[in-house]
């Protein structure tokens, strides 16, 4: 018989629906996860294809690092690694013509300074030409099956076809964190190339402090900027055991302010200071007592099997998570341990949150005073018989 218990604690589960919290922020697209459940806590028109600027850089750099075999492996920057890049106004790690790096010093002058240079020469080396390392990029697009994604550039330069979506940046930084030399690099604040000529400095810790933004939470990541694209800007963060994942795009792009950082920023500490990883179900504490027949204890506690920790409103209430047992509500001593008594089912309102089985986790004590108590009658019967059965052979004797 299912029995909801009357123990009941309280607690709003944190599914907070992309679109609830609107924030002011001049980015035009953005989205946030929580990294270590997955869910999306905040969205703002994260479907849109938009231009990404130099956000493209982060495909640029894991397709390069899935296609290296040996990172500090050398290579020549050539003037073609050049080209174009003045007429342009693009950003330079820079590096010089002639200049042997290695492939590990290009990563690093790729996403920290966000070097032009270092993207093609990367593309120029491992495909040959920019175009067939493209081609590389749109191929690996198809296969992480995004459909608002296409690239044109290595480095981010606006074009029509070279455009994605807030939703799909993250999920192309998701992908890249997962390997750890890129995870690495963009969370390095300051970095020397191994033939000591360069230096490159995080652009998201120097544009933080030069405009006095206080982020210690975010640990790094890509910043980007065209006149089409407006200031856009990929980061984690890491803050009261969460860590998080923020994509911006469409910020105001006016030279007065890093309007990108201030809207991280915005984000980040909406949520740092509103929300937070709470345990919403401790594994000491019991959900029911059920009886126990013949035992030196009337009654057995029942626990959770774990501790359950949910991502909820720091100010949440605790009265709408509920304890369903379907079991057993009587044992007796002689229930061995390890034996199952039944499930538990924990729910917030209609929500399942979990189920487990709930077993015996101790050996029962018996108790002869107890069993004589609860059948006396039974006893005394027997006893009665035997006498009577005594008596009986004692006459027939005489």
């Amino acid at each position: 018989m299912k029995k909801v218990l009357s123990f009941i604690f309280v607690f709003i589960l944190f599914m907070v629906r992309a679109n609830a919290v609107e924030l002011d922020i001049s980015s035009k697209n953005a989205i946030l996860y929580n990294m270590d459940s997955g869910e999306v806590l905040y969205e703002k028109d994260a479907d849109e294809k938009v231009s990404i600027a130099s956000l493209t850089k982060i495909m640029t750099a894991l397709v390069s690092i899935e296609n290296i075999k040996d990172l500090d492996s050398q290579v020549v920057l050539t003037a073609d690694d050049f080209k174009g890049l003045v007429e342009a106004n693009a950003v330079t790690a820079g590096f010089t013509k002639g200049e042997v790096v290695t492939y590990r010093d290009l990563l690093y002058g790729l996403l920290l300074p966000s070097g032009a240079d270092a993207a093609k020469a990367l593309a120029r080396n491992i495909a040959g030409s920019e175009e067939n390392f493209i081609k590389m990029m749109n191929e690996k697009v198809g296969e992480m099956n995004l459909k608002n994604t296409h690239f044109s550039t290595v480095i981010g330069l606006d074009d029509d076809n070279n455009y994605s979506t807030a939703r799909e940046v993250a999920l192309i930084f998701k992908e890249a964190l997962k390997n750890e030399d890129f995870k690495t690099i963009i969370t390095t604040k300051e970095y020397t190339s191994s033939d000591g000529k360069v230096k490159f400095h995080s652009t998201i810790q120097s544009n933080a402090k030069k405009f006095e933004i206080d982020v210690p939470y975010i640990l790094g990541g890509k910043t980007g900027t065209t006149t089409d694209a407006g200031l856009c800007l990929a980061t984690i963060a890491k803050e009261n055991d969460v860590n998080y994942m923020l994509v911006t795009l469409g910020a105001l792009y006016d030279k007065k302010a890093p309007h990108n950082i201030e809207d991280a920023q915005t984000i980040y500490d909406y949520f740092i200071e509103n929300y937070g990883n709470h345990m919403i179900v401790d594994k000491e504490t019991p959900f029911a007592e059920i009886k126990v027949k013949y035992g030196t204890e009337k009654t057995l506690k029942l626990y959770p099997t774990k501790n359950i920790t949910k991502y909820l409103e720091n100010d949440y209430d605790k009265n709408d998570i509920k304890y369903v047992y379907d079991g057993r509500e009587e044992i007796t001593a002689f229930t061995k341990k390890g034996e199952k008594l039944g499930t538990l089912e924990i729910y917030y309102q209609d929500d399942l949150i979990d189920k487990e089985n709930i077993v015996l986790t101790e050996s029962l004590q018996f108790s002869i005073f107890e069993f004589a108590k609860e059948n006396i009658v039974i006893i005394l019967s027997i006893i009665t018989v035997l006498v009577v059965i005594v008596v009986f052979i004692i006459k027939r004797r005489k």
